[in-house]
């Protein structure tokens, strides 16, 4: 994105609102570019003066003769579009920090709304309104109303919180982290994180995106444009709202069970992103893939000084991509040679609680001979004969001559104070529990092994002779004021996307059934105000005649008056499936798939699939899922025909994609079979 060069990188920067007084946000941007080292030209705008900081102060943007490269606005909402409009010609990057904007209601996003059609008429590049600015610390520019200049280093970090950027900028003092950019997006009305990324995905200076998002503003641009930047580069994001689950739906499954947080996850992990935990997990990460001298690799080497922490450090590998590497006899003989007997040479490595600086620089010397391994993790217990600070030393000289990624874990307190300002000073990333840093290096192995699939996702084709036809069904539900359809509705439309559903006759409540039976068959109800059949008495399985079948239907009928009834045949039960259509309001249509039944909402053995997703990435999806043991024949059982499932799922998403109008799908029961038997859809729920 050139077209925001200029606005991060400019050569010249108004300020306007600009004022000597105390404590005024236009004072506090004024004196950051004055003092900290920018070396660009400065000018000031403010109708109140005629000189400011010793020099000449502008009554108007306009006045201003020489080209600008950035405007930074800190005057009262109510005066901000007209300075825009003022400056449009001229100038067309700026930094609105004014606050009063959609962030207060009504009123404030009626002005938003104003100042974004003055922005695309005048093809104006905006970050804000309603946010703190950004800091360039290469050109040592602070263009925002946070104080002081952070290290230059790698680390582009975009926020939505501007609090959260002054606590990192506080952490990267102590922590001695370095930044190529800090960006605060604000209220993401022009510039938001995909222009970010793509901003920050040619920046050469960037290593690594770091992103604490509060929400995403447009779902399907972020999708196609996170999925490419997280291969040139990684992108770590801290999402907050984990707990905000979304409201459970009336009528489907499928709303109580994908809720927003479970979609933003499984996004994340379909485009590549690694999704922080909490603040640490973030900050942890991000300096991890600052500091890396090489990819991230599946093989990892533990040395101790503490046997109880190396067995925490062991235990913290499980269910994880990465492993405890095996070492070669060659090193653990050479480890033999000079460690006491009492030591382990096994993975973790054991050097004892007596051991001093030598015994972690031989051992890392010999590691280093270890080709297959390209990461180790050494932890510390200040104990009482520990000597902290020198062998804090000899991991930073150890990181200066290897290209292994060296990973310390010093648990500790006062002990380890001077050490860890060491490490933290020459980039050794430091963790404060064993857990932490196998996180961590698990998620950015995670990122490696995404970036190998090299799965493309296809083009989808709209099928649109298919689509009008599932749409007049829908229009014809609607005109009789519905809002989901009937089970014979939702199988015409599932007949025209090729997904097979077993037969079926519906009457009204009330009437005699009608139809070639072949016995047994099934009844229930089919009505969108009846979703769990089975506790609700609306399903009578094993009606063995036409007798049975009467009893039955007069049940249905006394006890659900005035609904449609569906009769089924009684066919072979196979292993239950779920499968869903929810609309995000973020994303779109997403996938879901998991166990059915009626324990679907109990066990919630479900997952997501992301749209649009090709056929390969469909089937690897599969067998990746919770259900993947049906396909892999567990406990010497048959197994069941991934490619069959893997065409349903094609075909739901072509289905998903084609009519928007579906705000929610179910199918529960799908049966599948591992005996050459067609899968079949038993009950299907379709809501628009």
């Amino acid at each position: 994105m050139n077209k925001l060069e200029k606005l991060f990188n400019p050569s010249s920067v108004v300020v306007i609102g600009a004022s000597e007084e105390t404590g005024k946000i236009g004072n506090i941007i004024s004196k950051n570019l004055l003092e900290l080292g920018y070396s660009g030209k400065v000018y000031f705008v403010n109708p109140k003066h005629e000189k400011l900081f010793n020099q000449d102060c502008y009554k108007k943007l306009s006045e201003i003769e020489d080209g600008v490269d950035l405007a930074i606005v800190a005057v009262p909402a109510k005066f901000v579009n007209e300075v825009i409009q003022d400056g449009a010609n001229k100038i067309k990057n700026y930094v609105i920090i004014s606050a009063g904007f959609s962030e207060i209601g009504e009123d404030g996003l009626k002005q938003e709304k104003e100042l974004n059609k003055l922005a695309k008429s005048n093809q104006l590049n905006i970050l804000g309104p309603n946010c703190l600015g950004f800091i360039n610390p290469e050109m040592k520019l602070n263009a925002s109303f946070g104080s002081g200049m952070t290290k230059e280093g790698n680390i582009s970090f975009v926020s939505q919180s501007g609090a959260l950027i002054s606590a990192l900028m506080d952490i990267s003092i102590k922590e001695s982290i370095g930044f190529s950019q800090i960006v605060s997006v604000g209220n993401k009305m022009d510039v938001d994180e995909v222009s970010m990324l793509e901003f920050l995905a040619n920046d050469e200076k960037t290593k690594v995106i770091g992103m604490y998002l509060e929400g995403i503003k447009n779902g399907p641009d972020f999708i196609s444009v996170v999925k490419k930047v997280s291969k040139i580069k990684p992108v770590v994001i801290l999402k907050s709202g984990k707990t905000k689950k979304a409201q459970k739906a009336i009528f489907s499954h499928t709303g109580a069970l994908a809720g927003s947080d479970e979609i933003m996850d499984a996004v994340f992990e379909k485009c590549g992103v690694i999704r922080a935990g909490d603040l640490e997990d973030f900050f942890g990460l991000l300096k991890l893939i600052s500091n890396s001298k090489s990819d991230p690799d599946e093989k990892v080497v533990v040395l101790t000084n503490a046997g109880g922490v190396g067995v925490l450090t062991t235990d913290a590998f499980q269910n994880k991509e990465i492993k405890l590497g095996e070492i070669s006899d060659e090193v653990k003989s050479e480890l033999k040679s000079f460690l006491p007997a009492e030591s382990s040479v096994e993975n973790p490595i054991d050097l004892l609680g007596d051991t001093f600086e030598d015994r972690y620089q031989k051992t890392l010397e010999i590691l280093e001979k270890q080709d297959k391994i390209k990461t180790i993790i050494a932890v510390l217990t200040p104990q009482n004969q520990t000597p902290v600070l020198k062998i804090a030393q000899a991991l930073v000289q150890f990181k200066d001559k290897s290209q292994k990624n060296i990973v310390a874990v010093f648990v500790g307190g006062e002990k380890i104070d001077e050490a860890l300002r060491i490490l933290h000073e020459n980039k050794v990333t430091v963790f404060s529990s064993p857990e932490r840093a196998v996180n961590a290096l698990n998620q950015y192995y995670f990122w490696k092994q995404k970036n190998d699939q090299g799965i493309v996702a296809e083009k989808i084709e709209i099928n649109e002779e298919r689509k009008e036809k599932a749409l007049e069904i829908i229009k014809k539900a609607k005109e009789e004021n519905r809002e989901a359809l009937l089970f014979n509705e939702a199988s015409q439309i599932f007949n025209l996307y090729q997904i097979p559903c077993c037969k079926s006759w519906m009457i009204n409540s009330g009437e005699d059934p009608v139809g070639d039976f072949n016995f047994p068959v099934v009844a229930k109800i089919d009505s969108d105000k009846v979703l769990h059949k089975s506790d609700q008495e609306a399903l009578i399985l094993n009606l063995k005649n036409e007798e049975d079948l009467n009893e039955a239907t007069e049940k249905l009928s006394k006890n659900f008056p005035g609904e449609k009834i569906i009769i089924q045949e009684m066919i072979e039960k196979g292993a239950e499936i779920i499968l869903g259509i929810k609309k995000d309001p973020i994303f779109g249509p997403v996938i879901i798939f998991g166990l059915g039944g009626i324990y679907t909402e109990v066990f919630q053995m479900i997952d997501l699939l992301i749209l649009p997703s090709s056929r390969e990435e469909i089937s690897k999806r599969l067998m990746q899922s919770k259900i993947k043991f049906f396909f892999q024949g567990e406990r010497g059982q048959k197994s069941y025909n991934l490619d069959e499932m893997t065409d349903i799922l094609v075909r739901l998403q072509n289905l998903a994609l084609e009519i928007s109008e579906i705000k929610e799908l179910d199918v529960n029961p799908l049966f599948i079979y591992n005996d050459g038997k067609s899968v079949l859809a038993v009950d299907i729920k379709i809501i628009f």
